[in-house]
């Protein structure tokens, strides 16, 4: 699944692509989008702003109507030169923006959905989101207070992949995360010092800010590693589910505590 990273670097390309450029041309080749009519509600409305709040993507167009995506594990932004080759194949876009230079293409993207402004904010899908970890006044206090609501018996590694709490991890950055602050994926809630908590979310914002602007870690820890040895101490890497979703935990047993 994109991870909060992704969708800051889409929103900013689809940006630079869309605000201030007269559209051109809207369609939504997706069957499930036929009879929504978005090319004629947003016909001659200019594109204001892209943002991003954790894995969410949003377009807003003039007169309180934005585009709200969320890609979860199969969907994809592209934003192309017009006449350039889509990297997907154009049945599996949902969502063509064009302007006179782009065509900004959503794929298999299972949420796009039209919505105000106003609902943006009071969804509760949206109303319900921890502090965004990209954010740059990012809450630590607000995201101790969610932690501390959670359920305490609850690992860390899963506390940090709910989108209530922290908004914009997933499952790579919350190994390495874990890895550099030297933390077991697995440690209880009740038994994680506040520092701690903070320690792996401090590791991750500027590695993750990194990423968003195109300078990627030139080597992941932990995630993806299993039984291959540690880059610190050559103790073979653990993998195991965790979870309700049972999402893959990557860890060293002798790094982390």
């Amino acid at each position: 699944m994109p991870e909060g990273d992704t969708i800051l670097s889409a929103a900013r390309r689809v940006g630079e692509a869309l605000v201030g450029k007269p559209i051109v041309e809207i369609e939504t080749p997706q069957p499930r989008h036929a009879l929504d009519r978005w090319p004629e509600r947003l016909g001659g409305r200019a594109v204001r702003a892209v943002d991003a709040r954790g894995k969410h993507l949003f377009i807003r167009f003039e007169g309180d109507l934005t585009l709200h995506s969320h890609l979860r594990m199969t969907g994809q932004w592209g934003v192309y030169r017009r006449g350039e080759r889509w990297r997907r194949s154009p049945r599996r876009a949902w969502l063509v923006i064009r302007t006179e230079q782009h065509e900004v293409v959503e794929f298999d993207g299972p949420v796009l959905e039209l919505m105000t402004d106003s609902r943006t904010r009071f969804d509760r899908r949206l109303a319900t989101l921890g502090p965004d970890v990209l954010a740059g006044d990012f809450d630590e206090r607000r995201f101790l207070e969610l932690l501390r609501a959670d359920d305490q018996t609850r690992g860390i590694g899963d506390a940090l992949l709910d989108q209530r709490n922290v908004a914009g991890i997933g499952n790579m950055w919350k190994a390495e995360g874990c890895f550099l602050a030297g933390v077991s994926p697995w440690r209880r809630l009740h038994e994680l010092a506040d520092d701690k908590a903070l320690a792996v979310v401090r590791e991750l914002r500027p590695l993750m800010q990194a990423s968003a602007e195109g300078r990627r870690a030139p080597h992941r820890w932990v995630y993806d590693r299993a039984g291959l040895p540690c880059r610190r101490c050559d103790t073979p890497i653990r993998a195991r589910g965790q979870g309700d979703d049972n999402r893959t935990a990557y860890w060293c047993p002798a790094c982390q505590a």
